[in-house]
């Protein structure tokens, strides 16, 4: 600022067009300059004005961290102080994180200091009003604040001054400054702290925005990166097709639960649709706009099982070489599907029952724990309550879980849902495979019916997609050779369990009891091999010795 003086004799100052431009655009400066020309406690001070600039200018960025940096050496000008602190509130409003200031830059504390209660908490108030206020801290009431009261005392700190940062938006914390000498901050001091407050709530404000898109754009990516990856993995069984009684009482039941956010656990047989079932859960429930991460907990080494559930930090275990975010921490907001629930080990099951019930996850190498809000979806084909009594499954974690249990039939008891199934199947694949199939044979249909699909939907439709490739006319007929011994469920009278058996060691013994690839007994009867291994597991089938597989091939012959 520079001066003239008029024919008269007097003197007036002379605005430079770039302090006429940052007036314009700075309330705060604008109003020091009214408050002095109209003579309030805001007395012309060239000095602390450039001083106010220089700070508007410095926490101009869009870094939380270069802001507070910049808030201590351009504060010190204003009003003379010997500790400053930036307490942030988080996104509820209702607890404080610390940024601690100095002249020589900021540092983050990470830690809450406060709940803040409006009917106990005088900040709060204080917040509310909106208002600077300046503390006696030898006479303030530090009761259930011992540890404030601690680092006070070491730091000889006797007065401070409190200011709101809030914009017409939005309260964001306040700033407090604290000096060693008990006399009080003068008027004049409030006032222009509380002008510095302002510049510093604007560009705060500027800077945690920016921080929350940053932080939204780099959750995309990475929902982005799941989805691809779900996109490319994922084996889809299409539309829920049928009309059966059992199958519009399961969608009944879907569309009582969808509609609140309590947990479902889907049981039944592989192969029945358990993730479809999830899904419409997920698609019909409010959370349908954010993301259904899918979790399959039979898929994993029981080492890597943990990372894949909570992430890691680099460097937490050999081969981390970066930082990986956990499925839990991408389902939040959303939906979290636990696939094949009954086959996570005993020794991991305490910490999935910790993490959903607190809803808080910490990354392998991290001590920072990581607020997750999930719609928790589990499913399995083996019986929980079984496991539990065999002591397999821990009992607190199969009540976490059981809060509302859907439970599908296996396809031989709706057959009714049969017919429409292959027709649905026939269509899907004579377009992908280019085939004309314009119809179905009855007999194959016959056939179709009689089975008893102890590899249900997912058996039926790898038939089906068969039948199309070998089918040469426009009728789709399925191969007898599908339906050779064990004979229908409609004739001689063998247990469920025993003819699943019987088919497992049947396409074992073809196959050479080879399990996984292309031409593996999984391949061949329509399932996942961790899926015919768990079966397997469950009907005791193991791989006999080569005497006892000579002699039953033998006693087959």
């Amino acid at each position: 600022m520079v001066s003239e003086t008029s024919g008269e004799g007097k003197t007036r100052p002379v605005r430079s067009p770039l302090w006429a431009t940052t007036l314009a655009f700075n309330p705060g400066l604008r109003r020091c300059q009214e408050a002095a020309v109209h003579g309030s406690q805001l007395k012309a001070d060239p000095e602390r004005l450039k001083a106010l600039l220089e700070l508007t200018n410095a926490v101009a960025t869009r870094d939380v961290a270069s802001l507070a940096a910049a808030i201590a050496p351009n504060l010190q000008r204003i009003v003379a102080h010997d500790d400053v602190g930036l307490f942030l509130l988080d996104s509820a409003g209702d607890q404080m994180g610390r940024y601690a200031l100095t002249a020589h830059g900021a540092g983050w504390t990470d830690e809450l200091t406060a709940q803040l209660r409006p009917e106990t908490e005088p900040f709060a108030r204080w917040l509310a009003e909106r208002r600077p206020v300046d503390m006696d801290l030898e006479q303030f009431d530090w009761t259930g604040r011992e540890a404030i009261r601690r680092n006070i005392t070491a730091g000889g700190l006797k007065r401070a001054c409190f200011v709101p940062l809030a914009t017409t938006r939005e309260t964001l914390g306040f700033l407090v400054l604290n000096r060693r000498l008990p006399a009080p901050f003068t008027p004049e001091e409030v006032d222009w702290i509380a002008q510095a407050g302002a510049q510093i709530s604007m560009a705060l404000e500027n800077a945690l925005a920016f921080r929350e898109i940053a932080a939204l754009k780099d959750r995309l990516a990475r929902e982005n990166i799941y989805l691809a990856e779900e996109i490319r993995g994922a084996q889809h069984f299409g539309e829920i097709v049928g009309e059966s009684r059992a199958l519009k009482r399961i969608l009944s039941q879907v569309a009582t639960v969808a509609a609140t956010d309590a947990t479902v656990l889907v049981l039944g047989e592989t192969g029945t649709g358990k993730e479809l079932i999830a899904r419409a859960v997920h698609s019909a429930g409010e959370r349908r706009g954010r993301s259904l991460v899918t979790v399959n907990c039979a898929t994993s080494p029981a080492g890597l099982l943990e990372s894949e559930w909570f992430g890691h930090e680099r460097g937490a275990f050999t081969g981390a070489l970066a930082q990986k975010v956990g499925r839990f921490e991408l389902a939040h907001q959303g939906t979290l599907f636990l696939d094949e629930i009954g086959d996570v080990p005993l020794e991991l099951q305490a910490k999935l029952l910790r993490a959903l019930q607190e809803r808080e996850i910490e990354r392998l190498g991290s001590t920072r724990a990581i607020h997750v809000d999930f719609r928790l979806i589990a499913a399995t084909n083996r019986e929980l309550e079984e496991m539990v009594a065999k002591r397999e499954f821990r009992p607190d974690l199969y009540y976490r879980l059981n809060v509302f249990p859907i439970r599908i039939p296996p396809l031989r008891e709706r057959r009714e849902d049969i017919p429409l199934l292959v027709h649905y199947f026939a269509q899907r694949f004579s377009k992908r495979l280019r085939r004309p199939i314009e119809s179905i044979s009855r007999e194959s249909m016959d056939l179709l019916c009689r089975w008893s699909w102890p590899g249900n939907v997912r058996e039926l439709q790898n038939v089906i997609e068969r039948a199309v490739i070998l089918s040469q006319g426009p009728t789709l007929t399925v191969p007898r050779s599908e339906f050779e011994s064990p004979a229908p469920v409609t004739s001689a009278p063998v247990t469920l369990e025993e003819a699943e058996r019987e088919h497992i060691l049947r396409a074992l013994d073809e196959t050479g009891w080879v399990i996984g690839g292309t031409q593996g007994a999984a391949a061949r009867l329509g399932l996942k091999r961790t899926s015919l291994v768990s079966t397997m597991r469950r009907l005791g089938i193991v791989r006999p010795k080569p005497q006892a597989r000579a002699g039953r091939d033998s006693s087959t012959r």
